[in-house]
């Protein structure tokens, strides 16, 4: 029999990690992060990235690989986390993926082959200083299909599309070639939209709190704003307050907005994922959510096709 892992994905402040956490205590698991700026050292508010107590003990993965300022991809990603899943199978222990950066998760599910996509900072560079817009436009010409995929506002993806099919690669990912390595059972987390969003605003809250704009402050007077990683939502909305140019809470409504944006992006990408069972938060407390999602990893079979 192949292997399992699990996955738990979902869109944003859905309460993947605390379930995986719960999960991992009852079948003797290990938490491997699929959370593309989580990946970051330097960022822990902005991205709600678990704090050691909140872990619970359960050994994380995929947390804290590289500073800011060195250029990560999916690539390095999945090259990791199949070296993490490897090793945690080795010791009898259960690999569970969660997170919500759908290329991370997809790098694993499905064959996806890197090698001909090495990075052009020259090209990248030149691409940076067009605004999204611009981007999409240019990539609507090349590749109207991964247009469709991808917002005119998500100008990292959509320079790396555009770095692909200049170094030659046809620009798509094939998502049909399941990876048939492991047994992958996928849990998906939803709950009714308004929900979602009282508690995506509830996290800002929290995240201005717990010092978000401190966070951001010592990052932005140690590194350029152009960085990629500052670009991400939580952390380029709080510039303009730190530069005089809006009031916090301004700042704190935009990071809200552009999160609720982020999020409905996200179940559009994992809705065309057949594989995934999803579970619903509406009506269930959270233990009656993990109890659920535990009885079907125990029962889950995969039905060939």
């Amino acid at each position: 029999m192949k292997q399992r892992v699990i996955v738990i994905t979902g869109p944003t402040a859905s309460g993947k990690t605390e379930l995986a956490i719960h999960i991992a205590k009852r079948i003797g698991g290990e938490i491997i992060s699929a959370d593309s700026m989580q990946i970051y050292r330097e960022m822990n508010v902005g991205t709600a990235k678990p704090a050691p107590g909140e872990m619970q003990g359960i050994p994380h993965y995929m947390l804290d690989e590289a500073s800011i300022k060195t250029p990560y991809s999916v690539a390095l990603y999945q090259q990791k986390a199949f070296s993490h899943i490897k090793d945690i199978l080795s010791r009898g222990k259960v690999p569970i993926v969660a997170g919500g950066t759908g290329l991370y998760i997809n790098s694993l599910l499905y064959k996806l082959d890197f090698s001909d996509t090495a990075r052009d900072d020259a090209y990248r560079n030149k691409l940076d200083a067009l605004s999204g817009e611009e981007l999409h436009a240019l990539l609507v010409k090349l590749d109207k299909e991964a247009a469709k995929r991808i917002h005119p506002n998500d100008k990292k993806r959509l320079i790396r599309r555009l770095e692909i099919l200049k170094g030659g690669g046809d620009g798509t990912y094939n998502f049909r070639d399941w990876n048939e390595d492991y047994d992958f059972c996928c849990i998906g987390i939803s709950m009714d939209r308004k929900k979602l969003y009282e508690r995506i605003n509830a996290r800002v809250g929290r995240m201005i709190a717990g010092g978000l704009a401190d966070e951001v402050y010592a990052l932005y007077g140690k590194y350029p704003a152009e960085l990629n990683a500052l670009k991400a939502i939580g952390y380029k909305e709080i510039i303009p307050y730190l530069s005089g140019n809006c009031s916090l809470e301004e700042a704190a409504e935009q990071i809200r907005r552009n999160t609720r944006r982020f999020a409905k992006r996200q179940l559009t990408w994992f809705n065309n994922n057949e594989r995934i069972k999803w579970f619903s938060f509406d009506g269930l407390s959270s233990k009656e959510l993990e109890d659920a999602v535990m009885q079907y990893i125990l029962q889950y079979k995969r039905v060939v096709e």
